[in-house]
């Protein structure tokens, strides 16, 4: 019989510090979170130096209660997997270096692994894949249309040219007077709202996937100014309906085109800004019109930073035997086509 096989993942590279176990890629044993958004809140976003602390701080706690929660030891595991990058480089030096020294302390392999990769993987712990498949990831630093031939193969077909779509949701919410993350007050405006207000949609060239949400984000700025100059009552509840119909029009649009052109079995949704409302619901409508796509879109759990998703991708890697040694460094700007 095949052996089962459990990997410890550990995820910092943000403002979030997380601990999991998992089992054969697909399984979740423990899994456990530590979020940051109230330290950060009052700044209106993540202060590395902030994060970085916090990190040093929670990550022996974290560990110890994923390896509570799932009744194992460091004897009961096959390796450990975390994230080298991209991220901040003080939350991401955390993680990397408690998992190099819990590798040397208890003699298991050490796994580096992508933290986009790792949100793709998060789908996984829903649903096989069928290859070849789509993954449109959409966070706060990424907005990218991911092609997967093969497990532990990316070809990055579409990526933002300016903002990410989750960085502008942020900005238009710091606009609106919105708490920090913008994103689920936007999202929850724009459910009582009406995209009445005619903003940009960038289409840009031809054939192409890539993504730029900077104009639009000044437009929504413009708008609101322009209206604040002439005295007119603007409704916030419509600005967040109109900014959040222009993203979502344009994820959905070039998701679903790039599915056509490449015949791929599933569609997969990844990133922070999956849990989005609107734009779950949107991709849901556009795929139910296709019976031969798979569309995944994984629980609110899975959809922000967490480790079970680390552990997911290091699986991969582990049955590949792809390892790093003691040398492995956290890599701000890691490339998921490296």
């Amino acid at each position: 019989m095949k052996k089962d096989i459990y990997i410890l993942g550990l995820e910092t590279s943000c403002d979030e510090t997380a601990a999991a176990i998992i089992k054969n890629g697909r399984d979740i044993i423990a899994n456990v979170v530590s979020s940051q958004i109230e330290s950060h809140k009052r700044f209106g976003g993540v202060v590395p130096e902030i994060a970085s602390r916090h990190h040093v701080e929670q990550i022996t706690l974290v560990l110890e209660e994923t390896l509570h929660q799932a009744d194992m030891t460091f004897s009961d595991l096959d390796a450990i997997a975390v994230t080298k990058g991209p991220g901040l480089v003080g939350s991401l030096l955390v993680g990397v270096n408690a998992a190099k020294a819990l590798a040397f302390a208890h003699q298991l392999p050490l796994i580096g692994v992508h933290h986009i990769a790792g949100h793709i993987y998060a789908n996984r712990l829903m649903k096989e894949f069928a290859f070849p498949l789509l993954s449109l990831v959409v966070s706060g630093g990424h907005t990218e249309l991911v092609l997967m031939e093969e497990h532990g193969s990316f070809q990055v077909i579409g990526e933002t040219r300016d903002d990410a779509a989750g960085e502008a949701y942020d900005k238009v919410a710091r606009t609106l007077n919105l708490p920090y993350p913008g994103g689920p007050h936007i999202d929850r405006l724009a459910a009582q709202g009406q995209p009445v207000i005619d903003l940009p949609r960038a289409w840009l060239e031809e054939g192409s996937y890539d993504f730029s949400f900077s104009g639009l984000k000044s437009a929504v700025i413009n708008t609101l100014h322009n209206a604040e100059q002439r005295k007119q009552a603007i409704k916030a509840e419509d600005v967040a309906a109109s900014f959040q119909q222009s993203v979502i029009d344009v994820l959905t649009a070039k998701t679903v085109k790039a599915a056509k052109e490449y015949r791929v079995k599933q569609v997969l949704l990844a990133g922070g800004v999956a849990a989005n409302k609107g734009l779950r619901a949107a991709l849901e409508e556009q795929f139910a019109e296709l019976a031969d796509i798979e569309l995944i879109i994984p629980p609110l759990s899975l959809c922000t930073d967490n480790a079970a998703m680390i552990a997911a991708a290091g699986t991969v890697l582990y049955e590949q035997g792809k390892f790093e040694d003691l040398a492995m460094n956290g890599y701000p700007g890691l490339d998921i086509e490296q």
